[in-house]
């Protein structure tokens, strides 16, 4: 008989294969981390504005992914509250869902929108002014 006290150890294979559930179960917040590194990639290393706001989006994006991946509730439904005939809800709280967090990924989604249509609008205004979108020849004239 073991006793409850025994240490059970995995074996190398069982570890890989907790690992590789691990990393396939949160296939969402994988892809928005991928998503966020590209963003922030293209802001950092970029030299071209057109480019620098394109990875503004993607990091947007995944930001957005990563919210809306939360707010996700396994087995819920939607939150209308139905009552027996004697006044009783059918079912419980906590099998309804949250729509707040929705709400909020829809209000930033017009908030970044928003935010896109100014940076491209200045983006235009600034090939005007100086010829080009290049931030170091931009860098550049500005010192002339």
């Amino acid at each position: 008989m073991i006793s409850p006290r025994a240490v059970i150890w995995k074996t190398g294979c069982d570890i890989m294969d907790d690992l590789f559930y691990f990393i396939i179960s949160k296939y969402n917040y994988w892809g928005a981390i991928i998503l966020l590194f590209i963003g922030l990639y293209g802001m950092i290393v970029r030299n071209n504005l057109m480019k620098k706001i394109i990875g503004m989006v993607i990091f947007q994006t995944a930001i957005l992914l990563f919210f809306v991946s939360i707010g996700v509730k396994r087995g819920a439904t939607v939150p209308i509250i139905k009552f027996s005939p004697d006044k009783q809800p059918l079912l419980d709280p906590a099998a309804y869902a949250n729509p707040l967090p929705h709400v909020l990924i829809l209000t930033a989604i017009v908030v970044g929108v928003a935010v896109l249509g100014v940076a491209l609008a200045l983006l235009q205004k600034i090939q005007r002014v100086h010829g080009t979108i290049e931030e170091d020849e931009i860098l550049e004239d500005m010192r002339k």
